[in-house]
């Protein structure tokens, strides 16, 4: 059963349980390219999407949100808009004038994420709180004037060194930076107000809007919940870590608005997030034939059996289902639904998914590598994070990640992070093995962990300079896996 939720107006599209769950994307375009962007934001709508989001990293772009949606209005389209924020609360206090929807990250939006963390004591951190309080009341003044809503947004890439000195770079970091706001809007009495957690890694993301929900529900809140794994990257891999993530929670029954994130087309995104929303409700109203033996294992809708290796005193339990569907991403997301919640759980120990009707034969155990992988139970592939792009990235995105495969998709086990700007991209990508990331117009900084190896590198020469951080670190085989 889905989780109660109050109501938030977004231009007339409701959010909340009472409504179906909404679906958004975001454009990659230059905000200030109107052409661009309008005809991006179009396609989205075209596509399926209830939302469009638009970054505005600065107060000029914020401004130009107007002149975006007064032609989206002169072409017939009404469809509300979202200015997406970071570091610039000018920028967030003039787009909330403008559009219907202002996102903000508490990672930094107030704190700055410094070289060295500080230690503060509990006076000092009473004292950040109240700074916070002051910085933020100007926007809820606003937003309650023109009717804005807000999401409040925690990425686990980009918590305060505030936030990680007390809580640590965990989940319940992510939780603490979300609530510390959301109790000042609650004291405003502002509650047009959504929430989120965003994570590359699955786990992360699951954990920490479950301890989310947890903590308002302690508090009495009940803010609608955004849901989407960030930095999912592309092809099947990317469908199988969204559909992971949004896919268990919303079997948890939370979760009242969706962004599937792809390093693809933007409009691509909504075909994806469709089909997870519709296996979801799918498996919902149908679970009695799912599971006609045992109504309380609802998310076990396939039959357990027993397979024996050479041990036959300890017997393997693994999941098994066969799904007869033709077409790669409606396995990819039916499978990621069915099988998730059990293998992040440690519930089972394998899986069987077979795939007749699939061509070539084998796709079906691709599927089920590239689901292990995702649940960081088998490392069998590369794998890459990469985000979907947004008018902050500085180099094309798409290309650039398929140059980066070409050249390192043999390397089994290796983890390459390929972020379009600094934004979030160091963080979520720290447990990445090697990171690419966009530094400035036509440069891009190399990274090895979590620390710089190769800064402002001429964009012509980065990918083959990825390759020689990896070969010097002795990471690269060139053995075909």
């Amino acid at each position: 059963m889905r989780r109660h939720t109050q109501t938030v107006n977004i231009g007339g599209v409701f959010l909340g349980s009472e409504y179906p769950v909404r679906l958004q994307s975001m454009v990659n375009t230059d905000t200030m390219d109107t052409e661009a962007t309008v005809a991006q934001a179009i396609r989205i709508v075209e596509a399926g999407g209830d939302y469009v989001r638009i970054t505005a990293p600065g107060v000029r772009e914020a401004e130009h949100l107007a002149v975006v949606k007064n032609e989206l209005r002169r072409r017939g389209y009404h469809v509300p808009l979202i200015a997406d924020i970071h570091f610039n609360p000018k920028a967030a206090e003039t787009a909330a004038r403008l559009v219907e929807k202002v996102r903000i990250n508490p990672g930094n939006y107030f704190d700055k994420r410094t070289a060295a963390p500080q230690k503060y004591s509990e006076k000092e951190y009473a004292a950040e709180l109240e700074r916070m309080r002051e910085r933020i009341l100007p926007l809820i003044t606003i937003c309650k004037e023109y009717g804005t809503a807000v999401r409040i947004g925690s990425n686990h890439g980009s918590l305060s060194n505030r936030i990680v000195h007390r809580y640590g770079d965990t989940p319940k970091g992510m939780v603490e930076s979300v609530m510390e706001f959301l109790r000042i809007f609650e004291a405003e009495q502002f509650r047009q107000v959504v929430v989120s957690m965003k994570a590359s890694n699955v786990r992360v993301m699951i954990d920490a809007t479950r301890l989310l929900v947890a903590q308002m529900d302690q508090e009495q809140m009940n803010c609608p919940v955004h849901l989407g794994v960030t930095e999912a990257g592309d092809s099947e891999d990317g469908r199988i870590k969204s559909a992971l993530g949004i896919g268990i929670l919303l079997l948890d029954g939370i979760g009242d608005t969706i962004r599937v994130s792809l390093t693809e087309d933007p409009e691509k995104e909504l075909p994806v997030a469709k089909k997870i929303v519709q296996y979801v409700n799918l498996r919902e109203t149908h679970i009695q034939k799912f599971c006609p033996t045992d109504e309380t294992l609802g998310e076990i809708i396939w039959k357990q059996e027993n397979f024996r290796q050479t041990d036959a005193a300890n017997p393997v339990v693994a999941l098994k289902r066969e799904y007869q569907d033709t077409d790669v991403e409606d396995v990819c997301v039916k499978a990621a639904c069915d099988f998730g919640a059990h293998l992040l759980s440690g519930a089972k120990e394998g899986i069987l998914l077979t795939t007749p009707l699939l061509k070539p034969p084998e796709k079906g155990k691709e599927i089920a590598l590239a689901l292990l992988q995702a649940c960081r139970l088998r490392m069998s592939k590369t794998e890459y994070i990469s985000c979907p792009s947004c008018g902050r990235t500085l180099f094309d995105l798409q290309t650039t990640v398929a140059r980066i495969k070409e050249k390192t998709s043999h390397l089994k086990g290796l983890k390459i992070g390929i972020m379009g700007c600094i934004v979030n991209g160091p963080g979520e990508m720290a447990d990445a093995d090697y990171g690419y990331v966009g530094a400035g117009e036509g440069k891009v900084t190399l990274y090895r962990q979590r620390e710089v190896m190769k800064s402002n590198i001429p964009e012509a020469d980065a990918v083959d300079e990825l390759i020689h951080l990896i070969k010097d670190n002795g990471d690269w085989k060139d053995i075909k896996i």
